[in-house]
């Protein structure tokens, strides 16, 4: 019987995996695309469903600027934020999308879409292949970002293994963020450079959310045409800026349908994007980080008003009706690993941004060599799982190992990222402290040496569709993430842990 279920399972992978190529390929791809995405419409994944919903409308409809070329190579804000990946894009799907189009699809452009926009050859399909296969492989794309005047440090060497080797301007390679649930967010872009009054933006804090966060996106669509679309700068208008926020500001996207559990709001469970859409949020709600408003009550059902100064590590309680079923269910295994995102202990140790910058108090100098928390310290924005309150840090996803120059403090491989060194200035001189990474984070926007590496953490709901993982692409499927934090935090994990959490977040 063990031996028949065993077989199922795999037949059923298989089944799916089959069924979410030709889904692609049937679909998306190919001219006949849909005017109008109903709510309720499912995109295949390989953890079964996903599905956007949009508050407003009854579904989606791909006619407004977001769908709309407003630059001069072709691409619109959906090439590379698309229903069928979650409002991302994946890997897989880019892949796909070179086979059909030979690599002549818009969303492949040296502007970033290649490795390296000089010495390349893009008049052939093999030199295609060539030229993009950071964005085929692992979904990356190409930000080119200038040095700040006034950093405090100096970039002193880049080994890039495609030829950008500018120390003056960094090309940094990074995953599309997911343009849905954007609401929950409290920073816009991985490094925050679309909430910085460095770059003309807004900071999201409570007392300006979200006007602020309206702005910030309204200022990234321009950007995001400017350069992504190669635009000139007068579209979008401010009308269609406007739009497109309103668009994404009422999207919500969660895995839907599980392969093994079936629908993910069955049996008193709440996934899917519809309780999404409704769940409350404010800057800082549930903050891990630092009590920021006057204590407030605690209102019915757990619910934290502003400035509550409470944290629960309790994040996720979608699946937590499915913990009494039997333990060879494989929903008993979602509701396991939600315990074990909640509740197992993390030794956080290394984290800029956390162990040199809080205390107990609050942010502060000093900070604590050695935190004890959990998966919800970083991800503590209820039942969304990002971080309530504007905190980038750097975890280790792009820092280097010391002793394999392929893969990093946490065993990812990084091999196919530049290594990037730079050294804080003394007196305007370079100093013996020096770092080498593959991502100068949060540091190429605000000039400062102890930012460097430091990235926002994104929203965990929808992580089957767009695959891979971590900013840089670095993880390959959502073990690679759960085994990045073993051998990166010491997280104590028995094999039937590692998939009990596999599956839970599966099915975020």
């Amino acid at each position: 019987m063990f031996k028949n279920r065993q077989g199922l399972i795999v037949a059923s992978v298989i089944s799916g995996l089959f069924i979410v190529i030709a889904g692609t390929l049937s679909g998306q791809f190919l001219p006949f695309k849909q005017s109008f995405i109903p709510n309720g419409t499912s995109f295949l994944n390989p953890g079964a469903a996903s599905q956007t919903y949009s508050s407003v409308g009854g579904g989606i409809a791909e006619t407004g600027p977001f769908f709309q070329s407003l630059g001069t190579n072709g691409r619109s804000c959906s090439t590379c934020h698309q229903p069928s990946d979650g409002m991302s894009v994946s890997a897989l799907s880019v892949a796909l999308r070179f086979l059909q189009t030979q690599g002549l699809d818009p969303i492949f452009r040296p502007v970033d879409g290649s490795n390296c926009n000089h010495n390349i050859d893009v008049s052939t399909v093999s030199g295609r292949y060539a030229a993009y296969s950071l964005l085929r492989t692992r979904g990356l794309f190409r930000i080119a970002i200038n040095v700040p005047a006034t950093a405090d440090y100096v970039v002193t060497a880049v080994h890039n293994p495609y030829g950008c080797n500018e120390t003056g301007v960094i090309s940094q390679y990074r995953r599309p963020l997911p343009g849905t649930n954007l609401r929950f967010l409290s920073a816009v872009m991985w490094d925050g450079r679309e909430s910085s009054s460095l770059t003309g933006t807004s900071k999201i804090i409570y007392a300006n959310y979200p006007a602020s966060l309206q702005s910030d996106l309204a200022h990234q669509a321009l950007d995001a045409t400017v350069g992504h679309a190669q635009g000139d700068g007068t579209r979008p208008t401010p009308a269609e800026q406007t739009e497109i926020v309103n668009f994404e500001m009422a999207l919500s996207t969660a895995q839907s349908f599980s392969f093994f559990t079936g629908p993910l709001n069955s049996a008193g469970a709440n996934g899917g994007p519809v309780a999404l859409a409704t769940l409350p949020f404010f800057l800082s709600i549930n903050s891990s980080v630092q009590a920021l408003l006057p204590a407030g009550p605690e209102q019915p059902g757990g619910l934290f008003t502003p400035g509550d100064s409470q944290f629960s590590p309790n994040i996720f309680n979608l699946y937590s009706a499915w913990s009494g079923l039997p333990s060879y269910d494989f929903r008993a295994s979602v509701a396991r690993g939600q315990a074990i995102f909640n509740n197992r202990p993390i030794t956080i140790t290394g984290v800029a941004g956390i162990n040199d910058d809080v205390s107990a108090g609050g942010l502060i100098s000093g900070g604590i060599p050695s935190l004890i928390g959990t998966c919800g310290t970083c991800h503590d924005t209820p039942n969304v799982g990002n971080h309530s309150f504007p905190t980038p840090l750097n975890i280790g996803t792009g820092d280097p190992s010391a002793t394999h120059s392929g893969d990093n403090m946490g065993g990812l491989d990084i091999g196919y990222l530049p290594r990037i060194t730079v050294c804080q200035l003394v007196n305007g001189q370079p100093s013996n402290n020096c770092k080498t990474t593959t991502d100068l984070g949060q540091a190429l926007i605000d000039g400062l040496f102890a930012h460097v590496g430091k990235i926002k953490g994104p929203i965990l709901r929808g992580l089957s569709a767009r695959a891979p993982y971590f900013h840089n692409g670095s993880a390959q499927t959502l073990m690679d993430v759960v085994r990045f934090y073993e051998t990166r935090f010491g997280l104590v994990l028995s094999r039937q842990d590692e998939i009990d959490l596999f599956n839970f977040l599966s099915v975020l």
